[in-house]
């Protein structure tokens, strides 16, 4: 058994786990200013108010991970990464505290608010642009980074910082279309109908010029055996927007959520496609960032006993909390 390979599955489930849990709470924060003062924006705060914190465990699990596992990949992607992994812990940060405050400091809340929804834009930004870095290429020279301070700061970044705004505004509107009742599930159809285009349009740029970032990308995509699933993916993406469409003019209100999660899949496994089998894409391999296989199998033991607990809570939480949020909050 190749345990690089199981760790950088383990760290990949890790971040799409956190991608899908924490991506639809940052993307209530992001709307926060859409919703009226009061009882909307209550509700839109007990809508995550259950899970919200514990969603971050799987970004702590990967991050983690890449160190004990990929030291290599760690002490590179850092370096040239501090500026946007800084801004984004800053913002997750200022969100939680933004969010406990809001409701024993009511005299201040405009302001607990408005940090609610700037921590939430400022992480989910930064997380785009630290893909959009990874994606565009790290300048490696022997076993460090070899590249300036604003090196992760292109168009390219930016875009890929936008996109994934839009992406999880669409999420946490169609979260709240899940789990609100009127009036405010009205607003979430509106906006998550006005989003998709959008997000479609920010997937479709920064899928036309991946390919072009690098050879290899280009490799991947546009030879076999990488063709196969080229030509696909493109109706794939179009078949899951309809059907999310769709879905926000029926009555069944967890359609519109899990349909956006299908979209986000498909660009995770765009994603996989553009960079395996590398850590840091382009530059450095799995098998070239490894720890050595005796700590792989120590750390195996731990992930194999933690994993099914998270997973495990995780479940419980959303199944407990798994109603509609009213004026009294889950009922």
């Amino acid at each position: 058994m190749d345990l690089t390979v199981v760790w950088a599955l383990l760290i990949a489930f890790a971040v799409a786990a956190y991608v899908v849990m924490d991506g639809f709470d940052l993307g209530i924060g992001i709307l926060f200013p859409l919703f009226k003062v009061g009882a909307e924006r209550d509700r839109a705060m007990n809508a995550i108010a259950p899970v919200w914190d514990g969603n971050e465990t799987w970004l702590v699990l990967g991050g983690g991970g890449l160190l004990a596992a990929f030291p290599l990949a760690y002490a590179i992607v850092l370096p040239a990464l501090y500026a946007p992994l800084i801004a984004m812990l800053l913002g997750l940060v200022f969100r939680g505290v933004a969010f406990e405050f809001r409701w024993r400091d009511a005299g201040h809340r405009r302001y607990w608010d408005a940090g609610f929804c700037l921590g939430s834009l400022v992480a989910t930004f930064a997380q785009g642009v630290t893909l959009g870095a990874l994606l565009q290429g790290i300048a490696v020279e022997g076993r460090a980074y070899a590249g300036g301070w604003w090196d992760w700061l292109t168009p390219f970044s930016l875009v890929t910082g936008a996109s994934l705004v839009v992406g999880y505004a669409l999420l946490g509107a169609c979260w709240l279309i899940w789990k609100t009742t009127e009036p405010l599930q009205g607003q979430a159809r509106l906006y998550a109908g006005r989003l998709l285009p959008a997000l479609l349009g920010a997937l479709a740029l920064v899928s036309l010029a991946t390919p072009f970032l690098e050879e290899k990308y280009y490799q991947r995509w546009f030879e076999l055996p990488g063709l196969f699933v080229t030509v696909p993916m493109p109706l794939l993406v179009l078949g899951a927007s309809l059907a999310l469409w769709r879905s926000l003019g029926r009555a069944s209100d967890a359609h519109p959520f899990l349909w956006a999660l299908v979209l986000f899949l498909l660009a995770m496994v765009g994603l996989a496609i553009s960079i395996w089998p590398d850590v840091v894409p382009g530059r450095v391999t799995i098998w070239q960032a490894a720890a050595p296989y005796r700590s792989q199998l120590f750390m195996l033991v731990g992930a194999a006993i933690l994993i099914p607990v998270i997973l495990a809570y995780t479940a419980w939480a959303y199944w407990v909390f798994r109603g509609k949020v009213g004026e009294e909050g889950y009922h």
